[in-house]
């Protein structure tokens, strides 16, 4: 790698709002819980990424109804869901140094055509019938390592496509309303075409949603800036990445509780079709009931952030959320009534995004420029990190314990997640308050 003499250097880069607060862009028809959407750009990626995110929900159900109807074995879907994830959390700290580095919307180009690329393999190898749980496997694994770079810069590239930063919070809160606006949707289409067609539909369909997403990157305007770039190599960027997140204390703690309820609470989607099967007695119109649920649940999240007015509130959200989510499991394992688990599964989908978009949000609002790519890639490191392996023990835990025993015990986990939060909440709460005021974000004197 060449080296500049000096020790920054100025790089084209699109558009970045600085820490200070901006004028209001004049469009006042657009209300204030959909704000965010007064930004060209974003609208852009609002309906492009809606398409396509049907898709992708459509493939996650059909992917794990798809593996369970080869196996039927709880460990063998906790294997190919740690395969999907395990190389994201591999690569997680060389793509968030390697996404500061280049054009953001040119590599989620690139990562949107390869993940096309790989549904579209996956429903050639299932509609033609040959295809084997090692395939499965291997088409899991790349579509990790087209995450491990779409992810951070994703969520890099978002206070980009709105500029001003006020507007942050309310972007990250429509984005979950799209994502699980989706969740609800995808998963009710998937369990119908399984029915009627088997699950290559599924994939087939995913596959072509992506050219929506790619259609709305290149029909984007974005402004070019000069920001300011250090020239030190990968592994002292890695290093300073790392320092970062180490010492500061909201960050961390933060990063750390996500990480623990990635660990313990998102994996018990590996355990539906066990549920929807051996507990519930149904088939694939419960596992997208289900599914859907759990969908409602986390839009109707996502819609209370979007109607937020500040970031007041926020680490209290997060940890009433943590407990939710650890209270819901716990009864869910205890329930064999189909209408009781689908009103549970609406509180697991709730906690478990608000848990997600209040931690990106806070997390967002905190981190600098300079180190915002590097930073989210261990937010992506949270989740594809502690995920697969929490889909791991989960299928493992299922195996010996059974499914409703395993959501009991990670249950249980969340919530003593929750109770360690709280103990944490006045000293991070004491680190945020001074940066928000001087970032003029936070226009009272104190942090819920």
């Amino acid at each position: 790698m060449t080296r500049s003499k000096n020790p920054t250097q100025v790089v084209s880069e699109p558009a970045i709002s600085s820490d200070k607060q901006q004028a209001p862009l004049s469009e006042p028809s657009i209300s204030h819980a959909w704000r965010a959407l007064r930004h060209r750009n974003f609208q852009l990626f609002f309906a492009g990424q809606s398409i396509s995110l049907i898709g992708t929900w459509m493939t996650r159900l059909a992917t794990t109804w798809l593996v369970y109807r080869l196996t039927h074995s709880a460990l063998l879907l906790g294997i190919v869901t740690f395969a999907g994830q395990i190389i994201s959390f591999v690569l997680g700290p060389f793509a968030g140094v390697w996404v500061e580095r280049l054009n953001r919307r040119k590599l989620l180009i690139w990562t949107q055509a390869a993940a096309a690329i790989q549904s579209l393999g996956m429903a050639a190898l299932t509609l033609a019938h040959v295809i084997t749980l090692w395939e499965i496997i291997a088409l899991a694994a790349l579509q990790g390592l087209i995450n491990a770079f779409d992810m951070p810069a994703r969520q890099s590239f978002l206070i980009q496509m709105v500029e001003d930063r006020n507007d942050l919070g309310n972007a990250i809160a429509i984005n979950s309303s799209m994502v699980n606006g989706a969740r609800l949707i995808g998963p009710a289409i998937a369990g119908l075409l399984i029915g009627a067609f088997g699950e290559g539909w599924c994939f087939l369909i995913d596959g072509f949603s992506y050219f929506a997403v790619i259609a709305s990157l290149l029909m984007m305007r974005i402004k070019l800036l000069d920001v300011r770039r250090t020239a030190s190599g990968m592994l002292e960027q890695m290093r300073e990445g790392w320092d970062y997140v180490r010492t500061f204390r909201p960050v961390r703690t933060i990063l750390l509780l996500f990480s623990l309820l990635c660990l313990m609470g998102y994996p018990f989607a590996v355990l539906l079709p066990v549920f929807a099967v051996q507990v519930l007695h149904g088939g694939a119109a419960t596992l997208g009931w289900l599914a859907g649920a759990s969908g409602i649940g986390a839009l109707i999240s996502a819609l209370s952030l979007a109607l937020r007015k500040s970031i007041v509130g926020l680490t209290r959200m997060l940890q009433i959320a943590a407990a939710m989510l650890g209270a819901a499991l716990i009864l869910f394992g205890l329930s064999r009534t189909l209408w009781v688990s689908l009103v549970l599964m609406a509180f697991v989908g709730f906690g478990l995004m608000q848990s997600a978009a209040v931690s990106n949000t806070i997390v967002q609002s905190l981190v600098p420029e300079d180190k915002r790519a590097r930073v989210m890639s261990y937010y992506t490191m949270a989740f594809f990190g502690a995920a697969p392996f929490g889909s791991l023990l989960a299928g493992a835990l299922a195996h010996r314990l059974g499914a409703p025993n395993t959501l009991i015990f990670t249950g249980a986990f969340c919530l003593l997640g929750s109770l360690w939060f709280t103990l944490e909440l006045p000293k991070i709460r004491a680190v945020m308050r001074p940066i928000y005021r001087e970032m003029g974000l936070l226009p009272v004197s104190d942090i819920n």
